[in-house]
């Protein structure tokens, strides 16, 4: 049947909650054909549970407008993040859907690009209504190499400028870092990265900074996404008079050239540098990040790296790696293939938007070493402490953050040495504006990361930098070298001062959100009690009296060690506990714990985030084993749930 509704035609079947008239493409249609075929092929396949999952079950009271029903909620979400999802069809995904375009007579354009042209207009409109001169100040607009990303960001530009906003789009393929450095140097009043990282080849995403150059963050995510649903008719889309608009500034040459200037204000040893002999292997993983690297190593003095020939050119099929994720299992193989064959004892990797780094060590017996983000976040933060001293500022003016669920190394680094640290929610969303924030009153930060390998430096980028993070990490291994030292034996060393820290992380997957709700309930009610609303989360775990609890949680918000019980940080949309036990001293506790517990925001996971430490590794490492083990037997009942462990 046809439905006519708010000056659209819309077709619905009585049987099935996802069914299309599709007009001739050749006549009324864009170049867009893929996507409908897309639709058309699940329709005519009886796929109608996909259809469901794409298109949801579209409002028939008004087409364009946002879904009211809990049954109309899988349009993509913008949020935090901005948009990260596959590139497909639907209401759902990074792509677009049949939208129709005349009353008479009836007639679709197929418009692929959909949900970048929605999230354009409502944070052009967001940004128009609450950033004073925003016309002139503009907008910083940056891609990477993925499929879609050069339209996509083209597309974005095209909004903007057709509301009289000049636009600052950054030619050719730019690592992430680039956008939020170009909003400072440019003083524009925001930016977007067309990137979706380190994700899998067939996703994309659509990333938002803020004037102040840091990922956006409540309530500007919920201003926003407020704006896309109050602009959901698109209104440009035609890109092709872009480059003669002359709102259509390109300054991405200087903006390059500053970039590299400031990341060289970074080297410590620059002189010291070109007489170094030791040698690295780097990987691109398939992404943008090689020229980028090239040229830090030439501001740090360094010599020339060796590139994995099969990663090294932007390719948005990565046809080399299941997951383009330095982090994942196998990800440096052919990095550390190229360095045996050559003997070169380290590899470095960048994601591919070349916003992360990792990192391999060879040792004299041959193992190879990777090292994780917590470790060479420790590494990092020891360095800028030993530079920091040599400067001879006052330690008390020195802060250093780190997201909650990293490692606590730097806290008991802060508490031995006398500088400040502060730990904030997951993100550098949060880690970026929490920097701010310690600026205003008076700190110095030059230095803040998350456990998965996202390294900040510097006064210029409140963001992860996977460039600045590579050349410094090599500038550090050819000091070590050079007085007969590895990385390793550095981190030995910091254990030997502060103590050994090890981490100990994973998952469970569960994909009843229900499950995942009751879990989490029965955590928070797990001692027995007479009163059933009294809080008796568990006393301990392996063992080891739990110290103190802190539940970031909305609506169950609690902090065991503060005054009132109100935690210190920000709450979180998921759930999200965090344990702490064992207590410094206490020979009946030779460990220390924190655990972790949160869900993930876009996978079906109980994610867990745990750290032991003290002095002896072997009985950290038997505590970990068997704090992992409680966990999933009996606070998860992983037995019971049919939780598959990671």
């Amino acid at each position: 049947m046809v439905l006519w509704t708010s000056g659209y035609v819309l077709t619905r079947s009585v049987s099935s909650c996802c069914s299309y008239i599709y007009p001739d493409i050749e006549a009324f249609g864009r170049e867009n054909a893929a996507t409908l075929n897309e639709i058309k092929q699940l329709k005519e396949s009886g796929n109608d549970i996909e259809l469901e999952k794409r298109l949801g079950s579209v409002n028939l009271k008004t087409f364009l407008e946002p879904f009211k029903t809990e049954s109309d909620s899988n349009r993509i979400e913008f949020g935090t993040a901005g948009l990260r999802g596959k590139m497909e069809a639907g209401f759902s995904r990074m792509n677009g859907i049949p939208i129709p375009i005349a009353l008479f007579p009836a007639f679709f354009i197929l418009q692929t690009d959909l949900t970048i042209i929605q999230a354009s207009q409502g944070l052009c409109r967001y940004i128009l209504d609450n950033i004073h001169n925003s016309t002139t100040r503009g907008v910083v607009i940056g891609h990477d190499h993925r499929h879609n990303s050069s339209h996509w960001a083209e597309l974005t530009a095209a909004v903007f400028i057709s509301e009289g906003v000049k636009v600052y789009l950054l030619a050719g393929l730019v690592h992430t870092p680039m956008v939020p450095f170009s909003i400072k140097h440019l003083r524009a009043c925001a930016g977007v990265m067309i990137t979706a990282s380190h994700n899998p080849k067939q996703d994309n995403g659509y990333k938002v900074y803020w004037e102040n150059a840091v990922q956006i963050i409540a309530p500007h995510d919920e201003g926003i996404a407020k704006c896309i649903a109050e602009n959901f008719e698109p209104r440009t889309w035609d890109v092709s008079g872009l480059k003669t608009s002359p709102l259509l500034v390109d300054q991405t040459a200087e903006c390059i050239d500053e970039y590299f200037i400031t990341l060289g204000n970074l080297c410590a040893r620059r002189e010291e540098n070109r007489t170094a002999t030791i040698k690295f292997v780097n990987t691109s993983m398939h992404g943008v990040s090689h020229p980028f690297v090239t040229r830090a190593f030439q501001q740090f003095g360094l010599a020339p790296f060796t590139p994995v020939q099969e990663q090294q050119d932007p390719d948005p099929e990565f046809p080399t790696v299941t997951f383009p994720n330095p982090e994942e299992k196998g990800a440096l193989d052919l990095g550390i293939q190229t360095a045996d064959r050559l003997g070169i004892a380290y590899v470095l990797a960048q994601d591919p938007d070349s916003d992360r780094f990792c990192a391999a060590e060879k040792s004299k017996d041959g193992k190879w070493t990777k090292f994780t983000g917590d470790q060479l976040g420790t590494i990092f933060g020891a360095r800028i402490l030993e530079l920091y001293k040599l400067s001879g500022k006052p330690i008390e003016n020195l802060a250093l953050v780190a997201s909650t669920v990293s490692s606590k190394m730097l806290e008991v680094m802060a508490k031995r040495e006398g500088f400040k640290f502060v730990e904030c929610l997951t993100g550098f969303k949060f880690i970026g504006n929490t920097a701010l924030d310690l600026v205003a009153q008076g700190y110095e930060v030059p230095f803040g990361y998350e456990e998965a390998i996202g390294y900040m430096f510097g006064n210029d980028i409140r963001d992860k930098d996977g460039a600045s993070a590579t050349a410094i990490f090599a500038e550090l291994a050819a000091l070590l070298d050079a007085q007969g030292k590895t990385m390793s034996s550095f981190l030995t060393s910091l254990y030997d001062r502060y103590g050994y820290f090890e981490t100990n992380n994973g998952y469970f997957i569960c994909n009843e959100p229900s499950t995942i709700d009751a879990i989490f309930s029965r955590i928070r009610r797990y001692e027995t009690t007479s009163h059933p609303s009294t809080r008796t989360y568990p006393s301990s775990i392996a063992n080891i009296l739990i110290t103190q609890v802190t539940d970031l949680t909305k609506g169950c918000s609690w902090d065991s060690n503060r005054e009132g019980g109100v935690p210190l940080l920000p709450l979180s949309s998921g759930h999200m506990i965090q344990f702490r036990a064992g207590q410094e001293g206490d020979e009946r506790s030779p460990v220390r714990i924190v655990l972790t517990l949160r869900t993930s925001g876009t996978e079906p996971k109980i994610k867990y985030y745990l750290e032991g430490n003290g002095q002896n590794q072997k009985v950290v490492t038997r505590a970990l084993k068997d704090v992992v083990k409680e966990l999933g037997d009996k606070w998860l009942e992983a037995n019971k749930h049919g939780l598959q462990h990671s």
